[in-house]
């Protein structure tokens, strides 16, 4: 039997969510999904997922709700990739696995 005076330390379930990452809603002309965006840069989408984790590309959702990044970091990594030297590649995957620590 339940006392009635008793606290309850977490409240209903349909009340317990919480956001993860803030992202901005943005017009359609300036989104891409994540499938698409991953395509044009050449990685898988687990990459993808870890360029977004590290703050390389800015997540963004479209006029209907789905995630994808914005069309101008996308386009901020493929000049960055085309233009890299291979030592500033390391430096910047060094970095990258160090803050997953």
């Amino acid at each position: 039997m339940r006392h009635s005076g008793r606290r309850r330390w977490s409240g209903p379930r349909n009340h317990r969510g919480y956001v993860l990452l803030k992202v901005d809603t943005v017009e359609d002309n300036t989104w891409a999904s994540q499938p698409d965006a991953a395509r044009r840069l050449g990685v898988s989408l687990a990459r993808l997922g870890m360029l977004i984790a590290n703050g390389r590309m800015t997540p963004a959702h479209n006029s209907a709700g789905r995630a994808g990044v914005t069309i101008v970091s996308v386009e901020a990594e493929e000049t960055w990739r085309a233009n890299a030297t291979i030592l500033a590649k390391i430096a910047r995957l060094l970095k990258d696995t160090i803050s997953w620590f």
